[in-house]
């Protein structure tokens, strides 16, 4: 079993110029605008990456450079970006796509520029049909909705209400929700939706609240969203369970929706959550315990799972170029597509040619949060 901190041992840290480095990244992430609660972490888990790496003499003795832009969440902006790390800069692999909608307008850049690509963003169809240069590090939207139905499933629910952004996100996974609650044994009783600029979700929330026999209520979004409609349920007294997406996981929705109003509201997220709760043996600890306390030292704040999906997308571009022992980009690509047994923030990585993810449910924990913190279910 590999870790994603062995890459530390491959190589070492300080930003360098393209001019002086071997090895060239490229990275287009949302640093700014709305999905910057999702971009800034991965910004400074990037640059803490590298530094890191070439202060420990880089990969088989080369340098890496990277080449960072910031995007503000605008997919236009982020395929100018990407199209530039290819012509401009002349990147031999992508990290970035913090959202859904940057990374789709990525894909294309990547895919006729024959330039492997790991994306940061949940959609599943980003790496379903399996594209051959694009790669992801976040559990699927819809092994989000697998991972909600099969705990509503044990806890005896079988009728909910759904309310759903209509961003790319929200969208994706509320379609996503739809194809497999079926097979859960679960019915959807009343389907809403909100705006991405929407500030009250009282009137969606009220009628799922008056729709006879709920027995649970699931939030397919990220961002600002979640927060209002976890205060706004607060405020009407649903009282029934509250389900949220991966899409939240993160102190930063506990701190924007209050730790009252976010009382006993289930969702699934990685392992970086609950570092502190994992097994002894758990061949993530050790992972999620080093780049807990790297990135504290660095920025003087814990990481976020978002950081967390930069994390492991570097460690598994590192890992592929040490075993590649090229920068050809299509040499990169076939080894990160033979990565075996990684393990990292998000799960314990094992790609195939028809899985450019890597891991299956097994790597989703399944959280509540109680007294403003994450606890596991059991």
């Amino acid at each position: 079993m590999k870790t994603l901190t062995a890459f530390a041992t491959l190589a070492a840290l300080g930003l360098t110029t393209a001019a002086q480095a071997d090895i060239r990244i490229g990275a287009t992430v949302s640093e700014t605008g709305p999905a910057a609660f999702l971009g800034d972490p991965e910004a400074k888990t990037l640059k803490m990456m590298v530094e890191k790496l070439n202060a420990a003499g880089g990969i088989n003795g080369e340098m890496i450079a990277l080449t960072l832009y910031d995007d503000g969440g605008d997919p236009n902006k982020a395929r100018t970006f990407a199209t530039r790390l290819v012509e401009d800069d002349e990147v031999q692999a992508i990290i970035g796509g913090t959202t859904t909608g940057t990374t789709m307008s990525i894909v294309p850049v990547v895919e006729d520029a024959e330039i492997p690509f790991i994306s940061l963003a949940g959609a599943i169809e980003i790496i379903d049909p399996v594209k051959e240069w694009v790669f992801k590090t976040p559990h699927t939207d819809r092994m989000a909705c697998q991972k909600i139905f099969e705990d509503m499933k044990a806890q005896g629910i079988t009728k909910i209400g759904m309310i759903s952004g209509t961003g790319g996100f929200g969208a994706s996974m509320r379609e996503q929700c739809l194809e497999v609650v079926g097979d859960y044994g679960i019915e959807v009783l009343a389907d809403e939706s909100y705006g991405p600029t929407d500030a009250d979700m009282t009137p969606q929330l009220t009628n799922i609240k008056n729709t006879a026999g709920i027995e649970a209520v699931l939030n397919a979004d990220f961002g600002q969203g979640p927060s209002v409609v976890t205060r706004n349920y607060q405020q009407l007294a649903v009282g029934l369970p509250l389900y949220q997406s991966h899409g939240v996981a993160s102190k930063g929705f506990i701190d924007l929706a209050g730790a009252e109003a976010t009382e006993g509201v289930r969702l699934p997220g990685t392992a970086l959550l609950v570092g502190d709760l994992l097994a002894g043996d758990d061949p993530q600890k050790p992972v999620v315990q080093a780049y807990i306390d790297e990135y504290q030292a660095a920025y003087g704040e814990a990481p976020s799972t978002f950081g967390g999906y930069a994390h492991d997308a570097f460690a598994i571009l590192a890992d592929a170029l040490a075993r590649a022992g090229s920068t050809d980009p299509e040499d990169i690509r076939d080894a990160i597509e033979q990565t075996s047994g990684l393990a990292g923030t998000t799960g314990v990585v094992t790609m195939t040619p028809e899985d450019h993810l890597g891991f299956d449910l097994s790597a989703f924990q399944m959280l509540e949060i109680q007294n403003g913190n994450w606890t596991l279910v059991q």
